[in-house]
């Protein structure tokens, strides 16, 4: 049963980071944490392995659903390298702050984070562009924020960089796959802190790398890095706005869920 629940959900990630750009990690997590917790993994590292797996699959489904969307040529590469610095930044000093953060209060924290996403995803509509890209200090900036938050979250970070980005005078479709190939610095610089934090930790499941569970991360990669191309080859077709409404519907309940532990 844990293996076809983490199959679907790596399907469902992968199609997801495809076709919005926002990594699966906002599946991946919740989903996660339940199945470790059947397996009676302790609540003071559940939500860390949760999250530090779900950043090492972001690295390769932000990979699959790179090479889709490169395909197109809808990758703004400018922003891309401009931002990369202060996400690689952020997503290390995140990492380090959910190590010392106990497992209870990243389960609030991340419950709190899908209900906003959520409700972003239902009322928040299209970005109204205002400007150019900053400038390096304001990317720089931008990179750090967004690293930081995503990497505490376990997640890729489209949430915050699409809306950033089309804030930014970039089309919705090239943020998407811009935020897509985002995700990728935030997963390996997160994942490799999660490694590190987590090393030494007692209470981690079985096959575990840090805070990195090696059987779910397998599972999940498996049918994320398949899926990916579809979600962003559908991104190119379909208008998402019914699809985000269902998503909504689905983060609500799975936010509400582990707020009530």
């Amino acid at each position: 049963m844990d293996i076809l629940v983490l199959l679907t959900m790596g399907a469902l990630a992968g199609a997801l980071a495809g076709l919005l750009g926002i990594g699966g990690g906002i599946v991946i997590v919740p989903v996660l944490a339940l199945v470790f917790q059947g397996q009676g993994v302790p609540a003071a590292v559940l939500m860390h392995v949760a999250i530090g797996t779900s950043l090492g699959t972001i690295v390769f489904t932000s990979l699959s659903s790179i090479r889709a969307h490169h395909q197109h040529r809808a990758v703004h590469w400018q922003a891309f390298r401009s931002i990369t610095p202060g996400l690689l930044v952020g997503a290390m000093l995140g990492a380090v702050i959910a190590d010392v953060l106990p497992g209870e209060t990243l389960r609030i924290v991340f419950a709190v984070f899908m209900l906003t996403v959520a409700l972003q995803m239902v009322l928040g509509g299209a970005t109204k562009a205002h400007r150019r890209l900053p400038a390096t200090p304001g990317m720089l900036l931008a990179g750090t924020v967004i690293g930081t938050i995503a990497a505490l979250m376990g997640v890729g970070g489209g949430s915050m960089s699409v809306p950033f980005l089309t804030w930014c005078n970039i089309h919705i479709r090239n943020a998407v796959a811009t935020s897509a190939a985002i995700g990728l610095p935030i997963a390996l610089a997160g994942a490799v802190g999660f490694i590190v934090t987590g090393w030494d930790e007692a209470g981690r499941p079985a096959w575990s790398l840090g805070y990195i569970n090696g059987p779910a991360f397998i599972g999940i990669v498996a049918a994320s890095t398949l899926f990916a191309p579809l979600g962003a080859r559908l991104a190119h077709r379909l208008p998402p706005r019914a699809l985000k409404s269902l998503f909504a519907l689905f983060l609500a309940v799975l936010g509400v869920r582990m707020l009530l532990g």
